[in-house]
């Protein structure tokens, strides 16, 4: 797709003019603090994205700075032609005593939404059928569907004595809305030459998993995911928004019952481990999360197997492996597997500090490697026939191998909590597309 980022950041506002350097690089804060984010950017078939988020923060009496009490966050964000975010995050350690508590409410429109089928490079990815200036095109939406997910999110940490250990349990609800693409509303006030072609007339790599048969029916439309989350936590980070040292590691079991209503019943297991090292005392520092998940029991629909299993989400969503919050460079849902590994190493430097509007700033550069994988493939080879098995055009059976992307981004943090990300990541090999450019809140991990 053609996009044109144009980012408005009220923070930025007179940042040559304003910033001090030598400003103090710790400066205790109390009371309730904000940051805030306008979202505008340009995509030739969603339109103008418009709207912006805030993140308020409560430091109570700044005994406890950096650490807040209270954490409220809000997004509402549209594209013109319908594809948009609203969101409501809370976060606290103190409402409910040593319990800490995260809520999520979202609602997340997407009138394209990427699909690359199953197992990474066993399914093939042909870019001149998206690109409108090849010879071999087919549809800028072939690799799209229209989702539309409610989500309804509770979890708890609580301590396990004195020590870095947590319990976890929550229950999250999901809900998936899919459809092909509306072709129609995309296509209004469109010239002709850049008209999408009806799904009916070229359709695309979804309806065609419905007409082989590796999408069910009873899948096609979406459906209801009642998780349930239990876990343990392992914690010695020294600061939640931005560690320089500690381990942040947890095993997380995530199952969706019958009974509450799932369409189908599975059981899930997540292994995260980050750890965060030192280099130059607070300016320089070294990250890596290693994580894998797995489906232990059950049938798990195809609309949730792009899901990333954690205990804490940091992000509006969390989807993979590819995309902004695993493989950055790599294009969003790229592996798609019963089993699943990756794993992310950054370098992280706080390079300058500054005071601006009354608030202590940090500007900070990142280098990153990302690389992942399927480890336990989804039955396809075996629900095809022996023809469409063999078309190479579509399968590559026996290909899957390590995805590897790389880049660089920046990060702009206010009272060291309110974090703005931008990353660039590059794709290895071209089957995985070739960048990305995000731009949201905090570190990846």
């Amino acid at each position: 797709m053609r996009k044109v980022f144009l980012v408005a950041l009220f923070l930025l506002v007179g940042l040559s003019l304003s910033a001090q350097e030598g400003a103090e690089k710790k400066e205790g804060k109390s009371g309730w603090n904000f940051g805030v984010l306008p979202a505008v950017s340009f995509d030739a078939d969603l339109g103008f994205q418009y709207g912006g988020l805030v993140n308020l923060y409560n430091y109570g009496d700044g005994s406890r700075f950096p650490l807040y009490d209270h954490s409220l966050y809000f997004e509402v964000s549209r594209y013109t032609r319908g594809s948009g975010i609203y969101r409501f995050y809370y976060d606290s350690d103190r409402l409910l005593g040593r319990v800490r508590l995260t809520a999520d409410v979202t609602y997340m429109p997407e009138q394209a939404y990427d699909f690359y089928g199953f197992n990474g490079y066993e399914s093939v990815y042909n870019s001149a059928w998206e690109d409108d200036r090849s010879p071999d095109y087919r549809s800028r939406m072939f690799y799209k569907m229209d989702q539309r997910l409610f989500r309804f999110k509770t979890d708890f940490q609580g301590p396990l004595g004195d020590g870095p250990w947590r319990w976890l349990a929550g229950m999250n609800l999901l809900n998936f809305k899919l459809a092909s693409v509306d072709v129609d509303k995309l296509n209004k006030g469109q010239s002709d030459a850049d008209k999408l072609p009806q799904v009916s007339e070229q359709p695309g790599l979804f309806e065609r998993y419905q007409e082989w048969g590796l999408i069910t029916a009873d899948e096609a439309d979406g459906g209801f995911v009642p998780e349930l989350k239990a876990g343990f936590v392992y914690d010695t980070r020294d600061n939640r928004p931005h560690p320089m040292k500690g381990v942040w590691t947890e095993a997380v079991l995530v199952g969706a019952p019958e009974f509450l209503g799932a369409e189908s019943g599975f059981l899930k297991l997540a292994l995260t481990h980050r750890q965060y090292f030192t280099l130059v005392p607070d300016d320089l520092a070294f990250a890596y999360r290693l994580g894998w998940q797995q489906t232990l029991a059950g049938e798990v629909p195809f609309y949730y197997q792009s899901q990333v299993v954690t205990s804490v989400m940091t992000g509006a969503s969390s989807t993979g492996l590819g995309g902004a919050r695993t493989l950055r460079g790599i294009m969003r849902n790229r592996i798609v597997g019963d089993g699943m590994v990756f794993g992310n190493f950054e370098l992280r430097w706080k390079a300058w500090y500054f005071q601006l509007i009354n608030q202590d700033f940090y500007l900070g550069v990142n280098g990153f490697l990302d690389a992942g994988r399927a480890t336990s493939l989804i039955d396809v080879e075996e629900r095809l026939s022996a023809e469409q098995a063999a078309d190479a055009a579509y399968f590559d059976f026996g290909a899957e191998a390590l995805h590897v992307s790389y880049g660089a981004g920046l990060r702009i943090a206010m009272n060291r909590n309110f974090i703005v990300a931008v990353d660039y990541g590059r794709a290895v090999k071209s089957q995985d597309g070739s960048s990305g450019l995000y731009i949201g809140l905090n570190y990846l991990f």
